[in-house]
């Protein structure tokens, strides 16, 4: 891996050096492991609110007198800014340096937060929950630019091993984070925990960061580009947050559709004219890159998609408040928090290649075993499914993170950053709304049968279908007042009906990641070359 020419500043008065590679480090200021925990505090934030707001959405609601339709927004909003705004925010990084973009984002999450917790209407939650995701999109890919420039090539892996452990552990802790919050404090508590914790990071990156900039980096914006990209990447992601809703079949999820896909072609064509574009598509002759990305994206549906439904199950079917559903994924949190750091390791002795088929090939085995799961599985047998998928996932998040940034030259450092993070919120995206619809197929097709079997009386096509939307995350329709034995049929009918579709799903996730294994053997350590953008690493 060789380094990138980089100038260096510490703030607006200092003159800049211009050493080759990462300065050594001169007390804390630049200071690589110092560096590191500085956007491990910060990234902690962005990462815990992907997962911990689930858990508050239901007192939200109770609190402001939310609709299903309101809880959405709270939800997607967040998601939605984020996945726009990602690219765009990794190359305001590169123009201005991912010092100041890292620490603009801290302190404008961490205030929309504190703003979100004294908020006391919907609307007022969901514009501030807009701007979370923007801030968000400003220091997810300023974290990774940090990173790769301050690190020496031997050691970059390790360190976004440890990156890797944090937005692990943090997504997978949510839930048990944000059920204590609820539970013994209340739902705002779950938003001004990243006050302080914004503080600390805002602080340390004062006090520590060194800004390391390309003498090559873009110094104009291609607003075309943003607006175009912007703008596909909003259909995409909103046809797919909708299409559960809408159906498959529907018109207006086929219009986003189509609206993104022409936007990305137009986009791409805008892309070849302009003199310094926001993607230079020579990026992608990379093909190392190019199958982090898609690898990056294939995880995803594989794991958010997968673990959406593990949810339901544990909670819905096994009566799990959401504090022990937590608890019973702490063997995926506690794998993925000793894997990553290892898988760093290991990549560094022998490259990305076998540790991430390894990985893909473990994501496989243990969305199979998911798929064998039945009503009274115990916890043990659930436990070691989720280390092995914990496992599986802690090299693939670390490999496919280094091979997309290091195949990028520096000055892209940023842009590189955004495309792994924005290819792990499309991936998200793709792994509910696919992954939903072959649940909500599956128990479409086998309620309707699973009941009559039962001996239950028969239904109307309305109620099957409200009985359908129940059972497809795990909610037995037991309409009140029911007797008891009655009652006992239709829970047991619906939860092996919810089962039956998970298993499905699970399959469809197994099948996924081990595609994903061909496409891990494309990937090499990254080239970081310096001819730039334009010159492929095959």
């Amino acid at each position: 891996m060789t380094s990138q020419t980089t100038i260096e500043t510490t703030g607006p008065g200092d003159a800049p050096s211009d050493p080759s590679g990462p300065a050594p480090a001169a007390g804390l200021r630049g200071h690589p492991w110092f560096t590191l925990i500085t956007v491990a505090v910060g990234v902690m934030m962005v990462a815990l609110d992907g997962t911990i707001v689930a858990i508050a959405n239901p007192a939200i609601a109770k609190d402001l007198g939310a609709s299903f339709s309101d809880v959405q927004w709270i939800t997607n909003s967040y998601f939605l800014a984020l996945a726009v705004s990602l690219i765009t925010a990794g190359k305001l990084g590169d123009r201005f340096g991912h010092r100041q973009t890292f620490l603009i984002g801290v302190v404008g999450f961490a205030a929309a937060s504190g703003a979100i917790g004294l908020s006391h209407t919907i609307p007022l939650v969901v514009v501030f929950r807009v701007l979370q995701g923007v801030f968000g999109a400003l220091l997810m890919p300023a974290a990774l630019g940090l990173l790769r420039a301050t690190f020496p090539a031997e050691k970059l892996n390790m360190a976004i091993g440890i990156w890797g452990m944090v937005i692990g552990a943090s997504t997978a802790g949510g839930p048990i984070l944000g059920g204590v919050l609820v539970e013994h404090v209340n739902w705002q508590s779950v938003f001004f925990i990243n006050v302080p914790v914004g503080v600390l990071a805002v602080v340390l990156g004062v006090l520590i960061l060194l800004d390391h900039r390309a003498k090559n980096a873009p110094r104009s914006f291609d607003l075309l580009g943003i607006a175009l990209l912007s703008a596909s990447m909003f259909c995409l992601v909103w046809a797919l947050i909708k299409a559960p809703a809408w159906g498959w079949g529907d018109g207006k999820t086929w219009a986003f559709i189509v609206a993104s896909l022409v936007g990305f072609g137009l986009f791409a064509l805008w892309e070849t004219k302009v003199r310094e574009p926001l993607i230079p598509l020579g990026m992608f002759r990379s093909v190392p890159l190019s199958a982090g990305v898609v690898l990056m994206v294939l995880m995803a549906i594989a794991f958010m998609g997968g673990l959406f439904f593990v949810t339901f199950y544990l909670q819905n079917v096994h009566g799990m408040s959401p504090v022990d559903a937590g608890l019973h994924l702490l063997p995926l949190t506690g794998m993925m928090i000793v894997g990553s750091p290892l898988a760093g390791l290991l990549i560094t002795k022998v490259g990305p290649r076998v540790p991430l088929a390894g990985g893909m090939a473990l994501t496989a085995l243990a969305m199979y075993g998911m798929s064998t799961l039945e009503k009274d599985t115990g916890s043990a047998v659930m436990s070691l499914w989720f280390a092995v998928l914990g496992l599986g996932l802690a090299p693939v998040m670390v490999g496919a993170t280094e091979v997309i940034v290091g195949n990028a030259p520096l000055e892209l450092s940023g842009v590189a950053g955004g495309l792994q993070q924005a290819a792990m919120q499309i991936g998200g995206s793709l792994g509910t709304a696919v992954l939903g619809a072959v649940m909500a197929s599956k128990v479409d097709r086998d309620l309707g049968g699973n009941w009559t079997s039962a001996g239950l009386p028969p239904l109307t096509p309305e109620q099957l279908g409200q009985a359908s939307e129940a059972v497809r995350v795990g909610v037995a329709p037991v309409p009140e007042g029911t007797p008891e034995q009655v009652g006992g049929v239709i829970t047991r009918v619906a939860h092996e009906t919810f089962i039956s579709g998970m298993s499905l799903a699970s399959l469809t996730a197994a099948g996924v990641a081990a595609f994903a294994v061909l496409i891990a053997l494309l990937t090499k350590r990254g080239a970081n070359a310096e001819a730039g953008a334009g010159v492929g690493h095959i």
